[in-house]
């Protein structure tokens, strides 16, 4: 029996003191871990790693009661307007801008934004132990309140302890209080955010990457300049980057109208996506993400503009592609990276932050001859193998020009162990060609829109710019006179002028409801049409109403399908037939 007690005696003994040992050696090394992550150096695989996954509510609601209390121009959002009295500034300033500038002096700087995130982000937790954070702004010329009321939003409605700096980027800017003048009032106002001054113009791509050598938080955040960050914005951003230093996060990019500064909402999510052109666009949200609304969703590619990454992940990366020039193709050069080297990229449903589309560009790009082909030709060459061939198929001027050198960035892709282009276009853009199909199908029909009722007319569109109506006007073919009566319904299913990317778009449900023109998107929606070749109808939407126009006021519009109306009724002057009969298959099964 004693023999029996000193055994047992002996087991647990030998017990506790292995428990023991094991906790000290996990603290070793988490400790171990945590000093080489804070140097930038790699943790060994099998390194032993304890992830703290405590959870809290980062929301500032003292911050949120106050700007709840607000009221006043452009408060919360709302659209605004100049008086008479205060649109004396306002062309001037629109024309430096590309957008309502005059009005944006009137709106305070630190205006309350909406909360339009979905419910749940009200409620919603995220990990205690976050990494800090450097905000990058580049800019040029931006104008004084857009660009202060950008780092107002990032100071009010971040975490004082997560954000370590906001530096703006100046790329040589001329107007004068971009200089001192801005340097002052920061020094005197907003003490995390400082301002370097670049020494001749270098582009946002190299703006950037400026910014991002100066920084000296954990994670990255790359912002425009005239943008404003939304409620509990960072948070999100932050919490797939503390869970894998490997991912990219994107927030919801809502609109501030260039006109208004009404902020509201751009949609409810798409993963980014591109065509064969290199021009941005967006692929619908699988089933498994619109299950989730709240949470990160994978995307493909990302706009380019706003996005979080860990500033050890971007360098191992080679940060931005150096000998890319000015602005275009870096967004799709680092997404593919991201994806094909190892991380992930992700939209954040809760993290929102508003940005001006400005109407037009106000000032001359600092680039010389085709900059953005030789950029996008460069991304071809050293990530996309056999897929460039597409790109090139499409602007066959781009195989005659010079990429520069490519070594650098091939030997980065080596080095790193990069996945092909196959591999990303199978496993993370999958659905990509069912919507760009690499190689096109035929389009349905083209050439001039003339109606059956009024035979002299024919759909115009007067050579107008985005945003304006459709009309229609007296037929021209054959006439010598000049019109832009000449269309296309693609295989995409939107009707186009020819030579240009833009649509006819109805976005108003009301009976007799305007054609626009509009970007085309190729996500149907507004854009959606088809031509029923038997009623001689052109059909819009899902719920579909028919192109109609009214001859004595040249008004054309949509309204609802009227079997006895000859007004209803048009001749699209060349028609694929057989396209027309697989209409259901187009676009679909490519």
């Amino acid at each position: 029996m004693k023999r029996n007690l000193k055994t047992l005696f002996k087991f647990l003994l030998l017990s506790g003191v292995t428990v023991v040992f094991t906790v000290l050696l996990f603290r070793i090394f988490k400790i171990k871990s945590t000093f080489e992550e804070r140097r930038g150096l790699p943790v060994e695989a099998n390194e032993v790693r304890i992830i703290r996954s405590e959870r809290i509510d980062w929301h500032d609601y003292e911050t949120i009661r106050k700007d709840g209390l607000r009221s006043g121009t452009g408060e919360h959002g709302k659209p605004a307007y100049l008086s008479a009295a205060e649109s004396k500034n306002y062309d001037k300033l629109y024309k430096v801008n590309g957008f309502n500038a005059a009005l944006s002096d009137k709106i305070p700087l630190d205006r309350a934004v909406p909360d339009i995130r979905h419910k749940g982000c009200q409620t919603k937790k995220y990990l205690k132990d976050l990494p800090s954070v450097s905000v990058i702004v580049p800019f040029h010329n931006e104008h004084w309140t857009t660009l202060l009321r950008t780092a107002y939003s990032v100071v009010n409605r971040s975490p004082p302890h997560l954000l370590k700096e906001v530096i703006l980027v100046d790329d040589f800017s001329s107007k004068e209080f971009s200089k001192k003048p801005l340097d002052d009032y920061l020094a005197a106002n907003l003490t995390k955010v400082r301002t370097i001054h670049l020494p001749e113009r270098s582009g946002l791509i190299r703006a950037r990457l400026a910014g991002a050598k100066e920084a000296t938080a954990d994670v990255l955040v790359f912002l425009d300049s005239h943008t404003e960050a939304n409620i509990n914005w960072l948070p999100p951003l932050l919490e797939p980057i503390a869970q894998d230093y490997r991912t990219c996060v994107c927030p919801f990019i809502d609109v501030i109208q260039y006109e208004t500064f009404e902020y509201r909402a751009q949609d409810e999510g798409a993963r980014g996506a591109f065509d064969w052109e290199f021009f941005y666009k967006r692929l619908p949200l699988l089933p498994e993400d619109l299950e989730h609304p709240t949470e990160p969703f994978k995307s493909p590619v990302m706009a380019g503009g706003l996005f979080a990454i860990s500033s050890r992940f971007f360098w191992e990366l080679g940060g931005y592609d150096e000998g890319l020039d000015i602005w275009g193709g870096e967004q799709y050069e680092l997404s593919f990276k991201i994806w094909q080297c190892g991380g992930q990229m992700v939209d954040a449903p809760c993290s929102r932050v508003g940005h001006i589309y400005r109407k037009f560009a106000p000032f001359p790009n600092p680039g010389k001859g085709d900059f953005v082909g030789r950029n996008y030709r460069r991304v071809a060459e050293v990530w996309m193998d056999e897929y460039a061939e597409y790109l090139y198929r499409r602007r066959p001027h781009y195989r005659n020009i010079d990429p520069g050198d490519l070594s650098k960035q091939k030997g980065l892709r080596k080095d790193l162990n990069c996945k092909p282009f196959k591999w990303f276009m199978e496993k993370v853009a999958f659905d990509l060609p069912l919507k760009y199909p690499p190689v096109e199908p035929g389009d349905f029909g083209m050439g001039e829109i003339r109606n059956i009722g009024a035979p002299e007319l024919c759909v115009d569109s007067g050579h107008k710019d985005r945003d304006q109506v459709v009309a229609v006007s007296e037929c021209v073919k054959g006439t010598g006179k000049s019109a832009e009566q000449n269309f296309t319904l693609t295989w995409h299913k939107d009707i186009r002028v020819k030579g240009k990317t833009l649509c006819f778009d109805v976005s108003d449900p009301n009976d007799k409801a305007d054609v626009t023109l509009y970007p085309c998107h190729g996500s149907q929606g507004n854009q959606y049409w088809r031509y029923d070749v038997e009623k001689q109808w052109f059909l819009h939407g899902g719920n579909p109403r028919c192109l109609d126009c009214d001859p004595g006021q040249k008004r054309l519009y949509v309204t609802k399908c009227d079997d006895q109306s000859k007004t209803q009724k048009w001749r699209l002057e060349n028609v694929n037939l057989t396209m027309i009969a697989d209409w259901e298959n187009v676009g679909v099964k490519l």
